[in-house]
């Protein structure tokens, strides 16, 4: 027989609320235990019940993220920067940054040992990261000086004058210097007409000891101004993006290798605080790969866990996946490294508005556009065999968000991570045309700075899921518009328990919300992220 624990009631329940209806981490009315057992319409928390421990919520750091910066004033830049990493903020725990160039560059194409043959790295600088904008390139620059480094060190100098200063980042090369692969340059793009099989081409085998080497000198490089690395990726997206940008491939097997007779016994040398992290790719193709690298005991005692993205479907979290991989492998973390809304303003019939408006009926300063299915991603309208397109459905931004963090800690990840924190107005600049979607984006020409209902909903979780927190088990049981409901519960070292539930319906519910032998019935409006903050302390 099942027994169920009895916790004191709570005498005060901070309740969050980010709506469609315009609610912005509000706090809303309280809510009230009574002792007994709910029967219908049931969300159950059960804090008896630990899962994995948690890293938090992030964000990441692109040389187009500092552009964009770089033409606000140093204090209107300072509050953003705030508003994303101080404690009355976002409070962001997580970041991601590029070892060298990626798409959401403002020129692309360099690394920070571009002289070919240079086997030694005799001229290895990271020197690109810090160089900053010149005002006569960009006019609009008002701060010549910042740069994607100066952002980092930024963020650590926002963590370090407060007491909750995590901040883990992890870095990742989308390629290596175009000299050591086979195709010595950046990225060959393909067409339609052969069906978009461009490559980012592979490792020369003579160049993997210094692929290794150039790793380990961006992580030195880096500690000696002052920023302190949590972990690494081989490679982003290791199996391509058609020669889009920057890119270079690996399999399962040839990143085992990799990882087991190079980087792997570089970074216990010289870099063994730094946690190494396979993959980084789509998330239905992880088993193969834990599979590969975990299961060759040499490579594996060099891993920490894997990392993913969320592109291969508009909807779908590949919980599935997570479950196997957690079953085999439970010493290993899941991070989700990057999610967007990609394909920012590409045309498709009933959903995405023209770019070129965006100003009158668009994604800038426009709140519904981000709450109602406008977007669509790179699969909506695929002309190229391998993709099914029945994955990549028009979408409501801000339901993709939470639905995929709440599914995703529910079942075993262990920490979530954004795309660009600021972009422009267009989703850019990116050197390829690459536009996204960003939490903050910034007019270039006026300075108006744009906080979309995706930052709030990302501010939302990660004030309230922070690092060390564990995940407690949750189910439902809904009557009604159960298909319209997500609910995930985290719990921290003092008792304070962390419930997310949001509501993807047009119409508000009321559902019970059993935590242990007590209930309380909750009012959730429609279209909105809920959070519950209850102090449960054990009788």
């Amino acid at each position: 027989m099942e027994t169920r624990v009895h916790y004191g009631l709570s005498a005060s329940v901070e309740v969050l609320l980010t709506s469609a209806q315009g609610d912005k981490m509000a706090q809303v009315e309280n809510i009230h235990f009574h002792d007994g057992i709910a029967d219908r319409n049931v969300i159950e928390v059960r804090p008896d019940v630990l899962k994995q421990s948690l890293l938090g919520i992030g964000t990441s750091f692109t040389e187009s993220a500092a552009f964009v910066l770089a033409h606000l004033a140093p204090e209107c830049r300072a509050e953003v920067m705030a508003n994303l990493f101080s404690a009355q903020g976002a409070n962001f725990s997580l970041g991601r940054t590029p070892i060298g160039s990626c798409d959401f560059c403002v020129n692309g194409n360099y690394s920070y040992a571009d002289v070919p043959g240079d086997m030694e790295l005799q001229h290895f600088s990271v020197v690109p990261d810090e160089d900053g904008f010149a005002v006569a390139d960009y006019p609009g620059i008002r701060d010549p000086q910042y740069d994607l480094l100066p952002m980092i060190q930024e963020a650590q100098a926002i963590k370090a004058a407060q007491q909750d200063a995590d901040l883990r980042i992890v870095a990742s090369a989308w390629t290596a210097p175009a000299w050591m692969k086979d195709i010595e340059t950046w990225y060959q793009p393909g067409t339609p007409a052969n069906g978009f099989n461009g490559t980012g081409g592979v490792l020369k085998a003579e160049c993997q000891p210094v692929f290794a080497e150039y790793i380990i000198r961006y992580l030195e490089s880096y500690r000696q101004r002052g920023v302190q690395t949590w972990g690494i990726t081989p490679v982003n997206e290791p199996l391509g993006n058609n020669g889009q940008w920057e890119s270079m491939h690996f399999t399962p097997d040839s990143q085992r290798l990799f990882v087991r007779d190079h980087l792997g016994p570089l970074l216990r040398k010289r870099a063994k605080d730094v946690q190494l992290l396979i993959y980084d790719h789509a998330r239905d193709q992880l088993e193969q790969w834990a599979d590969s690298i975990y299961g060759d005991t040499e490579a594996a005692c060099y891993v920490a866990g894997a990392a993913v993205h969320w592109y291969e479907s508009t909807f779908r979290v590949y919980e599935d996946v997570f479950e196997r991989v957690h079953a085999k492998y439970p010493d290993y973390f899941i991070i989700h490294t990057e999610g967007c809304i990609d394909d920012l303003g590409k045309d498709a019939p009933e959903g995405v508005t023209d770019p070129v408006r965006f100003k009158e009926s668009g994604w800038f300063g426009n709140d519904d556009f981000w709450w109602n299915d406008n977007a669509t991603d790179w699969g909506y309208s695929v002309i190229w065999s391998g993709v099914n397109a029945a994955d990549h459905p028009i979408y409501t931004p801000v339901h993709r968000y939470a639905r995929n963090i709440i599914v995703s800690l529910n079942h075993w990840l262990n920490g979530w991570i954004d795309w660009n924190c600021v972009l422009d107005q267009r989703g850019g600049p990116n050197h390829v045309g690459n536009y996204c979607g960003a939490p903050i984006m910034v007019d270039l020409v006026s300075g108006q700075v744009y906080y979309t209902p995706v930052f709030h909903v990302l501010a939302q979780f990660s004030r309230t899921i922070r690092p060390g927190d564990r995940v407690v088990q949750t189910s439902m049981l809904l009557d009604d518009q159960a298909q319209h409901v997500y609910a995930c519960a985290s719990m921290n070292a003092e008792g304070m328990l962390s419930v997310q539930v949001l509501n993807t319906y047009g119409q508000p519910l009321v559902y019970a919300l059993q935590v242990g032998a007590q209930y309380a019935q909750v009012r959730l409006a429609a279209n909105a992220l809920q959070t519950l903050r209850i102090q449960f302390p054990r009788r």
